[in-house]
């Protein structure tokens, strides 16, 4: 009786270990994201912007992947970009275009109660409108959206999706470090063209 107990015991500590091991899908996750930070693209899980679809197509909802590059001597205007058929688009949801070319009127919902109807802001940066892209295809189909602020641009993505069979299903654990390099790339070149804009 004494051993079947003890057999029990040793079943159900075994049992508790192996519960603790993180699945495959955690593992290459870890994995990418820990090549991405010794690429300097501090990755993220936070909650999705509400200018971002996320889980189930609606915006604002799930967690999302955010990778931020900062880049060193370089000032980005406040700028969102989402994917649309492939191609960054600016996202204008927050603000009303006036009648002139130049300038852009804040909504009396976000105004609140001032008296001023005449206050405006800056257009906004399109010059990644329309741009496609071009990302590796085991990347691309799950990109978001797109972020620039002070001297850092943000990338949105579902980088689950990324190390997920049903998502991915040629995941080579060997490309992850070659689709960052190509993603860092791109952040880099975008950022420039922003700046530029």
């Amino acid at each position: 009786m004494g051993m079947w107990i003890a057999i029990v015991i040793v079943l159900f500590v075994l049992g508790s270990m192996m519960a603790l091991k993180p699945s495959a899908i955690d593992q290459r996750l870890d994995k990418l994201r820990m090549s991405a930070r010794r690429l300097q693209l501090n990755p993220k899980l936070v909650t999705c912007p509400d200018w971002i679809k996320g889980k189930d197509n609606e915006y604002g909802r799930g967690m999302i992947g955010q990778y931020c590059l900062i880049l060193d001597d370089i000032n980005l205007p406040f700028t969102r970009y989402q994917v649309i058929e492939g191609q960054w688009r600016p996202d204008s949801s927050f603000v009303d275009t006036a009648t002139e070319d130049n300038k852009l009127i804040v909504p009396t919902a976000i105004r609140g109660n001032q008296a001023s109807a005449a206050t405006s802001v800056k257009k906004i940066n399109d010059s990644l409108d329309k741009v496609v892209l071009d990302l590796p295809v085991s990347i691309e189909p799950h990109v978001k959206g797109l972020l620039t602020k002070a001297n850092s641009i943000v990338i949105y993505w579902e980088d689950i999706a990324y190390v997920r069979p049903a998502t991915n299903p040629t995941y080579q654990q060997k490309l992850i470090e070659s689709d960052l390099l190509t993603l860092k790339e791109k952040l880099e070149a975008w950022a420039l063209q922003v700046q530029k804009g």
